[in-house]
């Protein structure tokens, strides 16, 4: 067995004649602007000369530190998360710091047993995209001073840091869209009211309706336990047996919305010449559907970097105040949502 000997900070500091100090600083991306330009390359390049690699241990027994964060989030198979989580992983690279994926299937048993995980580990934060509106963890967060940011979804208490999208706002866009379609009899899929997402979205649905002189008829209104493609189908057709007049659904995400094509299809309706259907999120290849989904882009990436600027905030700068960043998404307006009577559209935007 061949024993590779570690090259140490003090050889990397020497062979670019600096101080170890010095070497120290511009090795930590979250110092290395502290070190003039000429100086930092020089000991980036003795550094890669000499295959230097930080000590990950020595670094957290110096600092108390790990520089890794925990990163939760309910559903892997949801598509609407890895551009998040591309956003997450890219502003933590560039301050040096991992996130480590955990995926929990909405099980808050689950959900508990990884949290438990994540501190053993000795993350430095959570990100977490799992929270309820009353979310045991989120409380022992706080409770421990442990550093969190939620992301996607709040709490209901305001004393925890968040990055969200405006949800009341994004469905708004919706009922606005199929109002101005000529479309009166609109129905609604809600999402978990137990979630902010799923509340919130519900609850911009019946003002934006009374904003637009309709009524949020309640037998045109469903409520699916999971913002799951089965849950979508499932409500549909639960909808669609109490009553058949409604000619347009909002759905409170895109997961949902491809249910109601499902149940659509099944029933013999035809989207969107018998009904109109709008998402939320904006999931990769909607456009590739037939027809491609009128949906409520969300700013995915820059959701989940801002959401790591904070935490990051948090980290360098102790007890930094509570960041509350919502952020304003936009309708795309695709070939599943026309005039009552009407043939398919072309993708437009609306603000």
């Amino acid at each position: 067995m061949v024993f590779v000997r570690r090259v140490t900070l003090r050889e990397v500091a020497r062979r670019a004649r600096v101080h170890t100090s010095t070497a120290s600083r511009v090795l930590n991306p979250a110092t290395r602007e502290l070190i003039t330009e000429p100086i930092a390359r020089r000991v980036m390049t003795a550094a890669e000369q000499l295959g230097y690699q930080p000590n990950p241990n020595a670094y957290s027994l110096k600092t108390n530190r790990t520089r890794t964060v925990g990163v939760l989030i309910p559903d892997i198979a949801n598509p609407v998360f890895p551009p998040i989580l591309r956003g997450i992983e890219d502003a933590f690279a560039q301050a040096g710091y991992t996130a480590i994926l955990a995926n929990t299937d909405n099980d808050g048993d689950r959900e508990g047993a990884i949290f438990g995980e994540m501190l053993a580990r000795r993350v430095d934060g959570l990100i977490l995209a799992t929270a309820r509106r009353r979310d045991p963890i989120v409380e022992r967060c706080l409770a421990q001073a442990i550093p969190v940011v939620l992301i996607n979804r709040t709490v209901d208490r305001g004393d925890v840091s968040f990055v969200v999208n405006d949800d009341a706002f994004g469905i708004a866009l919706a009922v606005a869209h199929m109002a101005a379609l000529g479309h009166t009899r609109i129905a609604h899929l809600a999402g978990p009211l137990t979630l902010s997402t799923g509340f919130a979205r519900h609850r911009g649905f019946v003002r934006a309706m009374k904003k637009a002189g309709l009524r949020a008829d309640p037998k045109r209104i469903g409520v699916c336990a999971g913002f799951t493609e089965s849950e979508g189908r499932r409500a549909f057709l639960e909808l669609r047996a109490r009553d058949r007049s409604f000619t347009a659904v909002v759905a409170a995400n895109d997961m949902i919305a491809l249910g109601c094509y499902d149940a659509a299809a099944e029933v013999g309706l035809r989207i969107p010449e018998d009904l109109s259907v709008t998402g939320f999120n904006d999931m990769p290849f909607l456009d590739k559907l037939r027809p491609a989904l009128t949906t409520v882009r969300i700013p995915h990436y820059q959701m989940g970097a801002q959401a790591a600027r904070t935490l990051l905030a948090r980290l360098n700068g102790g007890l930094a105040a509570v960041e509350h960043v919502t952020l304003l998404p936009e309708l795309i307006a695709r070939g599943s949502t026309v005039a009552p009577g009407a043939k398919s559209g072309k993708e437009r935007r609306v603000r």
